[in-house]
């Protein structure tokens, strides 16, 4: 029922909206599968607490817009007491209190949930509280966000024709569109009532773009009622776009006017739903971050069929919406002749040895090869031999592979997308990959390249084959494609690079860090806490915060597990300062961790609860979903540990 009123149709009321939420909220007693154990119980007890929030926070919201701000505050003084680090519910009770005429009160009330917000995690209010707040300070008679009004206006029904330019001399991928087809054919055959989505995967300039483009445009007319196409900037030097704008693009697509367009998310995407259901459309969803940029905007019609393209594997699209994945590589040799030939013409022939040589330069990558082959036209006079000569040296490659003032045809540019959207460890890992001169690596050949531990390393290793910045060769092994491994190299700093090559005293401090672990793991804590402290001087000294707050982090490890519990608290949060300054969002996730635990331990329950909370999101912002030491949170969060 919770569910279903996020979902009221426009010319519901508000009081109808509170009547529903009302009743699902009553629903409520005591705590869901209490005393049953497990992982299992313990997240869905933590998902159904969620909803329970989210129901109270949408039933405030409709209250405070028909105008009882009275009965709101009675219910959610009690409920942002409970929950102090749950901003919705701040938010809410901040709103009624201002339009009850208690503007005071509510500054007060914000002001200590900022300073709460900033002692015990580290963290400003977010944007929602400071729009209140800002709300408040203006003298806003009403900032309570309100729905569309409904208005008698005729929506237009357009046949929407959005595909971009089909890609000229478009080659190979014969195999990739035979699977398209296929899906596409069951579709119209009725096989199944789910709605069919494909996720092209691959690294960057690989042609993810061109593949669903130029199919989408051969089988255009396999979809009467449309074709929409959506960049979603996920790796874009620009901001991604966000659910909200996306669904407004999709809905304007579809001919719903503006002053229809409801304001909430959830409410347009229901709305999007109903608009595009039973309609024969292609919906191309292009350069996607992740799963949850995506998942709003998909259709619930099986007469629908999605595209989504991405550098990232996309697993969950896979996993919990059947997507079928088209991972793409690098072109075929074969392939790259034939898309060179296609681009060069009769100079092919001419200077053959030379052609076969410029695909090898370029990894047989499409827009690398797309890049050569312009330099090629553009210089008829000169041979393909003096081309290749400048290739071949390293140094200048990635200067030759850039077409100037576009950064989207440029290969050091879109390369360098993919890289900003690691954390800093897989970032430092993935350039100093490209400094190893074998074709590949296996595991611990990575571990000792990046002096990282096993773990971690395997961590991180995932996270590059699932960004498509390295891919499995062998068993166990790691490589890159040539231009990678170059661009890979260019982005190490000189300091680590002699590092690398002969070691220094950042080698030492991640010995100092080893060994202290190692001491630690065989409760030699004493002479664990001497080796850690002295490897978190070393990194600070070399202005290296993650390697500083990763030792100070198993510091707090270290007096928690030595019974010295008063003085871990402070090692995780000093190394959660560090991480958080850095960008580190493992290590962010871990400092929250250890800091919970340690405040269990202590007693503090309230705070313990709030550390692993945010742990627990930043573990599932990253995909780490089912180890032991979630379970652990799972039981400090849910009062059983």
């Amino acid at each position: 029922m919770a569910a279903g009123s996020r979902a009221v149709p426009d010319h519901r009321t508000d009081s109808e909206r509170a009547g529903w939420l009302r009743e699902a909220i009553a629903l409520w007693h005591g705590q869901p599968l209490g005393g049953l154990p497990g992982d299992w119980a313990a997240r869905t007890r933590e998902t159904w607490r969620q909803h329970h929030l989210d129901a109270s926070v949408a039933w405030g919201r409709a209250e405070l817009r028909r105008g009882d701000p009275d009965a709101v505050i009675g219910a959610f003084t009690a409920l942002a007491d409970e929950n102090p680090f749950e901003e919705p519910v701040a938010a809410v009770l901040l709103r009624a209190l201002h339009s009850a005429g208690r503007s005071a009160g509510a500054l007060e009330r914000y002001a200590t949930i900022r300073r709460r917000l900033g002692d015990d995690l580290g963290t400003e209010p977010g944007p929602e509280l400071q729009q209140v707040h800002q709300a408040i300070l203006c003298g806003d008679p009403d900032p309570v966000p309100r729905p569309a009004t409904p208005a008698a206006v005729v929506r237009t029904r357009g046949v929407p024709a959005q595909l971009p330019a089909d890609v000229g001399a478009f080659t190979g991928r014969e195999r990739e569109q035979l699977v398209l087809d296929a899906v596409v054919t069951r579709q119209a055959a009725g096989s199944s009532t789910s709605m069919p989505i494909v996720a092209i995967s691959g690294t960057a300039g690989v042609g993810k773009t061109a593949l669903a483009v130029h199919w989408g445009h051969r089988v255009a007319a396999r979809f009467p009622d449309g074709q929409i196409y959506l960049d979603l900037r996920g790796y874009d030097p620009a901001e991604p776009v966000s659910a909200a704008d996306a669904l407004v693009r999709l809905l304007t697509a579809v001919g719903v006017s503006d002053r229809l367009i409801p304001p909430e998310v959830d409410e347009r995407a229901a709305r999007y739903r109903t608009e595009i259901a039973g309609r024969r459309m292609l919906i191309v969803l292009d350069n996607t971050s992740s799963v949850e940029q995506v998942r709003p905007l998909l259709p619930g019609s099986s007469s629908c069929m999605v595209i989504v393209t991405s550098r990232d594997t996309l697993a969950g699209l896979v996993a919990l919406h059947s997507a079928r994945r088209i991972e793409l590589d690098l072109l075929s040799p074969e392939e790259a002749t034939g898309l060179l030939r296609h681009l060069i013409g009769p100079r092919m022939d001419a200077e053959p040895a030379a052609a076969r040589a410029l695909t090898v330069l370029c990894a047989r990558l499409p827009l690398a090869l797309r890049i050569a082959a312009e330099l090629v036209v553009g210089q008829l006079t000169r041979p393909l031999t003096a081309l290749v000569r400048e290739l071949s040296d390293e140094q200048t490659r990635l200067e030759l592979l850039d077409s100037g003032d576009d950064p989207h045809a440029a290969v050091t540019a879109v390369f360098s997308w993919s890289v900003a959207k690691l954390q800093a460890d897989a970032a430092r890992t993935f350039g100093l990959l490209g400094l190893h001169p074998g074709p590949d690596l296996d595991l611990y050949g990575v571990a000792a390249l990046t002096g990282g531990g096993l773990a971690e390393t395997r961590r991180i290793l995932a996270r590059l084959v699932r960004a498509y910045l390295i891919q499995p060769t062998r068993a166990g092994r790691y490589g890159m494609h040539d231009l990678l491994r170059v661009y890979a190299a260019s982005l190490v700093a000189d300091s680590e690079r002699a590092a690398v090559a002969a070691g220094d005293r950042h080698g030492e401090a991640l010995a100092l860090l080893g060994i202290g672990t190692a001491l630690m793991q065989i409760c030699r804590f004493g002479a664990a806490v001497e080796r850690l402290t002295e490897s978190a001087e070393m990194f600070r000294q070399q202005g290296d915060p993650i390697g500083e707050a990763r030792a100070l982090n198993t510091l707090g490890v270290a007096h928690r597990a030595w019974g010295r519990l008063a003085a871990a608290a402070p090692y995780h949060h000093a190394a959660l300062r560090l991480f958080r300054r850095a960008g580190e969002l493992s290590g962010e996730a871990r400092a929250h961790s250890g800091a919970g635990r340690a405040h269990h331990a202590l007693g503090n329950r309230l705070l313990a609860r709030a550390h692993c909370t945010r742990a627990l999101r930043i573990f599932h912002e990253l995909d780490i979903r089912d180890t032991p030491q979630l379970g652990k949170l799972r039981a400090v969060i849910d009062g059983r540990d």
